[in-house]
């Protein structure tokens, strides 16, 4: 197969966000298949890293034919904090800019887009329809719903459009792919049938990750031998919620609990308040850690931790997430502490690897810390029942041929045909003039 991936964000292990797209692309390439993948790529690998491509540059990154586009959100002329409605110009110029650039590439056999933003899926759609090709739509966060959940999105207008926005684009799909079961129950709200969703989670990788990782260099930056350490990496923003990690770790502090020190790894929005608190309160339990250069240096970082907390914002209310921190937690052999209902909950629970803690009472982190700390022998079971199942039900390989079976099932369906229009009405021309025309 010739299959051209759309993803704004991609990444590499040499970043150290999220290489969903990554290690799901050189996978493909592994088992024969062309992939073109079109991204923002100017924040994805010092490999192919430009200041201002005139239009698109590519690159080969591990067999994976990089576009690097030159969309406004990741050009360094812009600055690293975007206003709103800076960001979502950005995210239309993306759009604008990976349809040119894709017209320009040779003839897919399908074409896959990956979101966030929502946006890309109109890029992703357009191009379909242009090449005449099937178009794979991957959900990795429930927008609208996520963001009204957590209290970031108020406006009712941009509400019902998004939700326009991202029902036209499941309809428009042969083949919808979710991360979770929260994620596949709100595309089935959209009036989608079942047949056509795929969940795919997120994975873990067990070889970046792991008890063989050694910590030695990273250990004693941040806590003595004999502390009890819980960490948290990953985003800081409004999202994430870590307010609530600060509120438990006072609640330690007026415990006495000198020995359970916790870890806050990472960047965003709430990084500086955070901090700020922690200096007002005098919370000396409390470390930030610099940034580190790659995920290997991650994952030596997560190695001195014996247990890892998953925290989101939104109490109870959002219950669909597939974070690549759980999932990096469950690859590192450590226990999880997640205030998020639902599917994670349940896994942690089921599988005995981790705790459901109240995200609407820090006492209830404040309670399990403890209880973990003083119960090592089953903390290191936990964390070895973590580790199988990262190798088992969340083991990247396994995932990556369920993905490959399912683009090959979708060309064999279509190979002699122009893309399926599920609702039968409207030219395919027209309606993806209609999507982009929305975003202008």
């Amino acid at each position: 197969m010739r299959i051209l991936y759309l993803h704004q964000y991609f990444n590499t292990r040499e970043g150290i966000g999220g290489t969903r797209s990554y290690e799901m692309a050189k996978r493909l390439v592994a088992k024969g298949h062309q992939v073109q993948l079109i991204t923002s790529g100017l924040r994805a690998s010092a490999r192919f890293a430009v200041e201002a491509p005139d239009d698109y540059r590519q690159v080969n990154i591990d067999g994976i034919d990089v576009v690097s586009i030159a969309a406004a959100y990741n050009d360094p002329r812009y600055g690293t904090t975007l206003s709103a409605e800076r960001r979502a110009l950005a995210f239309v110029e993306f759009v604008l800019l990976a349809f040119r650039t894709g017209t320009s590439l040779p003839r897919p056999d399908l074409v896959i887009a990956t979101h966030t933003p929502l946006t890309i899926g109109i890029a992703g759609s357009a191009l379909a329809r242009f090449f005449k090709v099937p178009f794979v739509f991957e959900i990795r966060d429930l927008w609208p719903d996520s963001l009204v959940n957590l209290g970031l999105l108020k406006n009712p207008w941009l509400i019902r459009a998004m939700r326009f926005i991202e029902r036209g684009l499941c309809q428009q799909a042969v083949k919808i792919i979710t991360l979770s079961p929260g994620m596949r129950a709100g595309v089935l709200n959209y009036g989608i049938a079942p047949e056509r969703i795929d969940m795919i989670p997120n994975a873990a990788d067990t070889d970046l990750f792991g008890p063989h990782v050694d910590d030695a260099d990273m250990r004693g930056r941040f806590a003595t031998p004999d502390d009890f350490v819980a960490i948290y990496f990953g985003a800081m923003g409004r999202a994430n919620g870590l307010h609530y990690i600060l509120d438990a770790a006072k609640v330690l502090q007026q415990r006495g609990q000198r020995g359970i020190k916790i870890i806050l790894h990472g960047a965003g929005s709430e990084r500086a308040s955070l901090v700020k608190r922690m200096e007002e309160q005098g919370l000396d339990n409390i470390v930030f850690s610099a940034p580190v250069a790659n995920k290997a240096k991650l994952a030596q970082l997560v190695a001195t931790a014996n247990v890892c907390l998953t925290i989101y914002a939104g109490e109870d209310r959002e219950q669909s997430w597939s974070p690549n921190k759980f999932f990096d937690a469950l690859a590192a052999a450590k226990p999880i502490l997640v205030n998020v209902g639902g599917w994670l909950a349940e896994l942690v629970e089921k599988n005995a690897c981790g705790k459901f803690v109240d995200p609407r009472h820090p006492d209830s982190l404040a309670d399990a810390l403890i209880e973990l700390s003083s119960a090592h022998e089953e903390t290191a079971r936990m964390g070895e029942r973590a580790r199988m199942l990262a190798e088992g039900e969340f083991c990247r390989d396994r995932l990556g041929e369920q993905l490959e079976a399912l683009l090959k099932a979708e060309v064999g369906l279509n190979s002699s045909t122009v893309l399926r229009q599920p609702h039968g009405s409207g030219s395919a021309t027209g309606e993806a003039k209609e999507s982009l025309d929305l975003n202008r």
